[in-house]
């Protein structure tokens, strides 16, 4: 049978939206890799995935009807054993020669090798390939065993007796190699060339698919149905765009609510709808969330980014008079957003100050107490580094701003909507008449939420995000709640790396031990809580190598700056920059060997070495010429490094080059002689601290 395309469609009730896009992507791969590993496809063969609300599907270019046969190697014992003296077959081998279907006459054909110890036979032959039948039987039991079903549900059969699992119950299965339909059954279903269009609005019932490279177009034709996952997303965002643009503003952006619309509808047709205008008096993040999250709805925002009273609905029918769609719709959106709104209304009549006291009664965490309690303990750490910053009203702001984030949680609004926690604290605290700075700061103290989001935008919500991610932090780590491998419950990495940008990008002058000796100490009292701030130490650390590495800075630049562990994370930037010109010069290679040849000499050497040199026992000319570089470079070094021009400071270490090699090639680092041994360990160590105030070169050596 020649090659053709091949198609796989199996019909089912509506899948989970969310899903969707997932359970299409891999129906078609775990399909196609099967056929191409039993050599019924090709490995450059195409796939396409296809994916609606009631079906998924594949289309596979270049499909064979029978595989080709395959050559099988079959190692069976030493000649020794398998022929005796005269050449003839042992029993051994005849009865190893039958289980693999073959006799006596193989005898003479099989084939000898020396694999080093012995003589060994080897049977050849050829299996036959897989049939199309057979493989796609196969294949299509693997792509849904390989499914990612969020949840598996049990259903019985037409026949009243049978049941099967799956993650919705399935009514037709397509299967055509070209036209022909290949025999396939699964979850009760033999396979046809026949399946269902749209639930209202396809042309005919069933639609018939008369070969494998028609089925989209006839879907569409027949069927009224977009197949493509891809194509029908873009389809509708081309709607949106430009019912947006005729009603006079531009939808929300956002893909994972396209992605899930795409996921609901076979036939996308966008409507606008709207809402009285009384509504926009409540805070609109709270109605976009309401539109979106209930209604699946997108919001239309104006040219400022301002939310209208409009919205756009992605409808799957596409009646003459879409006026009945649209007012069921605005019918719908009403209670919701009226609902939005006696909440906003009922919470402004209590203070967000009146609302802390409640925190005592709502747990954190078992082993840490309450709410009310963390509290506390970020207000005291945000008052702590407030006063290291530069305290004033900084230090007044910051702690009441630590006091009240917290305090929507207990707000209807929140309640009803977790997402929109600080956002109505601020606008709470707006009401209230609060401070700015401290309103800005109870929505900011979460920021930032995840990679890329933005910082808190004023030095309160800075002091507060810091103190509120380190009590989060530390409490964590204390308890023993450390992540592992890929689980990371609390989002203890989330909250590192946002101390890590705040600390670094806000050039913040905290260091980082202090910070966390600080934050330790407000768990004192805490039962069973045991301090361990080297370990959350080594993990913010390691959190910075990482975020530097996937910024481009090369490993090597990295751990020479991040060993340093250097506490003031504002200046990494231009510690790694320093590093980054260092090594360009052409004494780099020479002196960061030599650092390394350095830090191992100290190491071995007994106890501490102190850098101190006594000049009367400089015996050789080349210990007398390093100690005299050292004494004119390190002045000018140092005091670059102390302005901050760490550039500088290892462009002016690059001198020592010359000096350096001549005291190795002259001198004899552990002579007889205790005091002069101790006196050039001490001109070592006084090399070794003057070259690694920036970070340690001796990393940048191969």
């Amino acid at each position: 049978m020649t090659a053709k395309n091949l198609l796989v469609e199996l019909f089912v009730e509506e899948l989970p939206p969310k899903a969707l896009k997932k359970l299409g992507e891999s129906f078609a791969a775990a399909l196609a890799a099967s056929l191409k590993k039993d050599g019924l496809a090709a490995d450059g063969a195409q796939v396409i995935a296809y994916a609606s609300p009631r079906r998924l599907a594949a289309h596979v270019t270049g499909v064979a009807g029978v595989a080709a046969d395959k050559p099988v190697v079959q190692k069976l014992m030493p000649v020794a054993v398998g022929l005796d003296a005269n050449g003839k077959a042992t029993p051994a081998l005849l009865k190893k020669l039958a289980a693999l279907g073959a006799d006596e006459s193989a005898v003479a054909g099989l084939r000898r090798e020396n694999d080093g110890k012995a003589d060994i036979l080897f049977y050849d032959s050829l299996a036959k390939g897989a049939t199309l039948a057979d493989g796609l039987q196969k294949a299509v039991e693997a792509a849904l065993a390989a499914l990612p079903i969020p949840k598996v549900m049990t259903y019985q059969l037409a026949n009243g007796w049978d049941t099967v699992n799956f993650v919705r119950p399935a009514h037709a299965l397509v299967a055509l190699h070209g036209a022909d339909v290949v025999p396939v059954s699964v979850l009760g279903l033999q396979s046809g060339n026949t399946t269902k269009g749209h639930r209202f609005e396809a042309a005919v019932d069933p639609v018939v698919i008369t070969d494998a490279d028609s089925y989209a177009e006839t879907l569409l034709k027949d069927g009224s149905v977009i197949a493509s996952f891809a194509e029908r997303r873009a389809e509708i965002a081309r709607q949106l765009a430009a019912a947006a643009a005729k009603a006079g503003g531009k939808p929300i952006e956002d893909d994972a609510l396209l992605d899930e619309v795409t996921a609901l509808v076979e036939r996308p047709n966008v409507l606008v709808g709207q809402f009285e205008e009384e509504f926009l008096a409540v805070p609109q993040e709270c109605l976009i969330l309401t539109m979106k999250a209930n209604q699946k709805y997108f919001p239309l925002l104006d040219a400022t980014g301002k939310l209208t009273n409009k919205f756009l609905v992605v409808s799957n029918i596409s009646p003459a008079d879409p006026s009945a769609v649209i007012g069921g719709n605005e019918r719908v959106v009403r209670p919701r957003l009226a609902d939005a709104k006696f909440f906003f209304d009922q919470d402004r009549k209590k203070s967000l100050e009146s609302r802390v006291i409640g925190l005592s009664k709502v747990v954190y965490h078992n082993k840490l107490g309450t709410q009310g309690e963390r509290v506390q303990r970020v207000a005291a750490i945000a008052r702590a580094i407030a006063e290291t910053l530069g305290g004033g009203e900084l230090v007044q702001h910051a702690e009441q701003a630590a006091l009240l984030a917290k305090a929507d949680l207990l707000t209807d609004m929140v309640g009803e909507f977790p997402e929109l926690q600080g956002i109505m604290g601020r606008y709470y605290a707006q009401h209230d008449s609060l401070n700015a700075d401290v309103a800005d700061a109870i929505e900011d103290h979460y920021k930032p939420r995840f990679a890329g989001d933005s910082l808190p935008r004023g030095r309160v919500g800075t002091v507060v995000a810091l103190a509120d991610k380190l009590e989060t932090l530390v409490g964590m780590f204390g308890i023993g709640q450390i992540p592992t491998g890929d689980k990371d419950p609390f989002a203890l990495r989330r909250h590192a790396l946002g101390v890590i940008r705040m600390l670094a990008e806000g050039d913040l002058n905290l260091a980082v031990d202090g910070l966390l000796t600080g934050v330790f100490a407000q768990f004192n009292g805490v039962e069973g809580f045991a301090p361990n701030p080297q370990a959350l130490a080594d993990f913010i650390y390691d959190r910075l190598a990482g975020s530097l590495r996937e910024q481009g800075y090369t490993a090597q630049e990295v751990d020479a700056v991040v060993s340093q562990r250097p506490q003031r994370l504002g200046d990494i930037v231009k510690r790694l920059a320093a590093v980054r010109a260092f090594s360009a010069l052409p004494e780099a290679a020479a002196l960061a060997a030599a650092n390394k040849r350095v830090s191992n000499i100290l190491k071995k050497a007994d106890g501490v070495v102190d850098a101190r040199v006594d000049a009367a026992l400089l015996r050789e000319a080349a210990e007398s010429a390093l100690h005299a570089a050292l004494v004119e470079v390190v002045p000018q070094a140092d005091a670059a490094f102390l302005t901050g021009d760490y550039s500088e400071s290892l462009q002016v270490l690059a001198r020592l080059r010359a000096p350096v090699d001549a005291f190795f090639d002259g001198v004899m680092v552990n002579a007889d002689d205790p005091a002069l041994k101790a006196n050039r360990l001490g001109l070592l160590a006084m090399l070794h601290a003057a070259m690694n105030r920036v970070a340690d070169l001796s990393k940048l050596s191969a």
